[in-house]
């Protein structure tokens, strides 16, 4: 055996042994990093959120809360509010388990620091003046109430007022269950004002996010002059259980995805998040609004 050997005819002795040098533990801080649901890559998320937060390997197209996609759409401190002192209430003191509704709006305005599930103003959008109402889908998941229908009418009316063209992005889960027949009643109210734009001459672009679905599809969402959807977004009335019991039939794979409702002249136009700015101001200079 060679003289500089470490064996030892002697039992082994662990405690002669020190083992690898341990490295200091480094902390990563929470939320670097997230998955993308579609492709199933770990995304450094800095990198989503400068990619307009859509998936840099397979284009997936993530939910964009309505300051963010404020932040993407308008001018950069061109977005002036209006409507934000209406605020929600609690006309039927709605109650389920051992919470009201009253408790689940400060819940929800809290988390998104929103008093409402949609936002809207007046903006510019690559140099074109614009009525902008942007839903929010971490709001109740952007559900209609009373709240939400009332802004959505008045920047359709400020739109005629100002003579300018209106774009509203829609995300919503429906009608808010919690205000019963006031939700509802926000449908007619939205498509009347949208009758007195359509009188007035004007420009009503709607962009169809994921997802749009429930009483915002069977009344805004869808009386749009230009319906232009994101890449993959849901759109559509009822779930589809509901319309395979309803109709006792199999449905088509995909049948509410942007994609296939294109296909079937639903919608208009489907634009990535890269290109909508863009297309907007083209819509608007082509219609010469």
């Amino acid at each position: 055996m060679a003289e500089n050997s470490t064996r030892t005819n002697g039992p082994y002795d662990a405690s002669a042994f020190e083992g690898p040098a341990k490295r200091k533990k480094r902390d990563v801080p929470d939320g670097l990093w997230m998955r993308c649901p579609d492709c199933e890559n770990m995304l450094y998320r800095k990198q989503v959120r400068e990619n307009l937060d859509v998936c840099p390997k397979c284009q997936h197209h993530f939910e964009v809360p309505a300051r963010g996609r404020i932040e993407q759409l308008a001018d950069a401190e061109t977005f002036e509010e209006l409507f934000d002192d209406i605020l929600p209430a609690d006309p039927l003191e709605f109650k389920w388990a051992d919470k009201s509704y009253s408790d689940r709006l400060r819940t929800e305005q809290g988390k998104t620091g929103m008093s409402e599930a949609c936002l809207t103003g007046m903006a510019y959008i690559k140099g074109r003046r614009v009525a902008l109402g942007v839903m929010d889908g971490e709001f109740l998941r952007g559900s209609m109430g009373s709240v939400v229908g009332e802004k959505i009418s008045l920047i359709i009316e400020q739109a005629v007022k100002d003579s300018v063209p209106l774009v509203i992005v829609a995300a919503s889960g429906g009608a808010r269950m919690h205000e019963g027949a006031l939700s509802l009643m926000q449908m007619g109210k939205t498509s009347a004002a949208l009758a007195k734009l359509d009188d007035a001459g004007g420009l009503y672009m709607c962009v169809l996010a994921h997802p749009t679905t429930g009483g915002v599809t069977a009344s805004f969402a869808m009386l749009a002059d230009v319906a232009i959807a994101e890449p993959g977004a849901l759109i559509g009335f009822a779930g589809q259980r509901v319309i395979a019991n309803a109709m006792k039939a199999e449905l088509p794979e995909g049948f509410q995805t942007a994609e296939f409702l294109l296909k079937k002249g639903f919608v208009d136009m489907i634009v990535p998040r890269s290109e909508l700015r863009s297309e907007i101001a083209r819509i608007i200079d082509y219609c010469q609004k």
